[in-house]
């Protein structure tokens, strides 16, 4: 396909997930199945466009003064491509499968309109609603922070210490151009341009064998912040497909107890095999039956509850920007209140001197520090650990990262301006001693 049949692809999608009212991976899946003549470059291309223009979606539609699907992808081409009117004018040259030309009011906005006097929440890409959130949070930087949020994402992984060092794999990997991450001293990072296709990890001898697995930075540097040791009993409370147990499980070196549950037992299904997989023997997988407590015999006994808490996910949007324009308020109730509730049953758990690690993958105040002093409130023998104390398990890094991170009494937030990962709270909660 031509780069001009590329862009009438993705502008035709568009009107798939606007008219039919679906996700746009499930619009995608269903144009390549109708389109078999696509080639494999050709299907990640236009899903490159695609996801630049949901990341992109409000800025878009300002640039070009109209929210119709090809608007919406002649502002991203401006935006986030960085293509000039001309250059859109010579793809737009109604050739076989080429867009219709420009009209002159698309030049005309092409040319002349910009976000200088767009509104925060249409510069910044988010639902208007989250407006008063973002600033709470970020004021004056939320469109900075914004932006940075709706840019495309690495491929980050995670070494698997259990099996390989990092070096090791770095230099079996060299063919994919990986890079050691800036924070996570087990991390490694696939740059990825907007047209390229995220390599065959899973086909990587390094995979197959167990000695990597893709995981965020900022995902790996919150597992690391709960210092998990050797010898431990630890719970991954919230554990889905365990991304942050098989974590734990390294920190571990195979010594001590590890627990892993998660109230949906479906989310547990992959993380038998990956446990496997990964050489991990010291986890014990408990996964919910019936009415009863999977972990009635751990009360009051536990080092470390990790809580990878349910939550908006506002700190994955460059990794899921369709979700970020189907959010609404009513989804944040729901999860706060989860959030209360996992929170709960985490000081259950936990002995004197022991703590909660509790995560989100948000931004929003009412999900991070407000949840953390509500807790704090309803169980003063627990207290917050520092944040600059908790950073110091990254050793001679600690104080840099510190810097980069956002910190409030409650904890400390990473995101992807300031620390190149995705958006992470982390706050570490200790259980006074009896």
């Amino acid at each position: 396909m031509t780069p001009a049949a590329r862009i009438s692809a993705a502008i035709e999608v568009l009107d798939t997930i606007d008219t039919q009212r679906i996700p746009a991976a499930k619009a995608l899946k269903e144009w390549g199945t109708a389109h078999r003549f696509a080639g494999s470059g050709d299907r990640a291309a236009i899903s490159g466009l695609i996801w630049d223009v949901l990341r992109r979606r409000a800025s878009s539609a300002w640039i070009m003064d109209s929210d119709t699907p090809r608007a919406r992808v002649l502002g991203m081409l401006k935006l986030e491509r960085g293509m000039s009117a001309d250059a859109m004018a010579a793809l737009c040259d109604c050739s076989r499968f080429a867009p219709e030309p420009l009209t002159d009011s698309e030049r005309a906005a092409l040319s002349a309109r910009s976000l200088d006097a767009a509104p925060p929440h249409i510069a910044g890409d988010y639902p208007e609603w989250l407006d008063g959130y973002l600033a709470q949070v970020f004021g004056d930087e939320r469109v900075a922070e914004a932006t940075a949020m709706a840019s495309r994402a690495p491929l980050d992984l995670r070494v698997n210490t259990l099996k390989a060092k990092r070096e090791k794999v770095q230099s079996s990997l060299a063919h994919l151009g990986v890079q050691a991450t800036p924070w996570s001293p087990v991390g490694l990072r696939i740059e990825l341009g907007a047209d390229a296709r995220n390599p065959g990890i899973h086909a990587e001898e390094s995979f197959i064998k167990g000695a990597i697995e893709v995981q965020d930075e900022g995902s790996q540097l919150a597992a690391l912040l709960s210092a998990a040791a050797p010898g431990e009993q630890v719970i991954d409370l919230c554990a889905g497909a365990g991304g942050k147990t098989l974590a734990l499980a390294a920190m571990m070196q195979g010594k001590g107890r590890l627990i892993a549950t998660d109230h949906d037992k479906r989310q547990l299904a992959p993380i038998y095999e990956r446990l496997s997989r990964a050489g991990v023997h010291n986890a014990d997988i408990r996964a919910p039956k019936g009415e009863g407590d999977t972990l009635g015999d751990i009360r009051l006994s536990a080092d470390l509850v990790l809580i990878d808490a349910p939550c908006t996910g506002t700190g994955t949007w460059r990794r899921n920007p369709d979700a970020k324009w189907r959010m609404r308020p009513g989804a944040l109730d729901v999860r706060l209140k989860d959030q209360t509730a996992v929170l709960e049953r985490a000081a259950a758990l936990v002995k004197p001197g022991g703590r909660i690690a509790y995560i989100t993958c948000s931004v929003l105040p009412p999900e991070n520090g407000e949840q953390v002093r509500a807790f704090v409130a309803r169980h003063p023998e627990f207290a917050v650990v520092p944040p600059a104390q908790t950073a110091t398990v990254l050793s001679d890094k600690a104080e840099a990262f510190a810097d980069a991170t956002l910190m409030s009494p409650e904890g400390l937030l990473m995101t992807p301006r300031r620390t190149g990962t995705d958006g992470f709270f982390v706050s570490i909660l200790a259980r006074k001693s009896a």
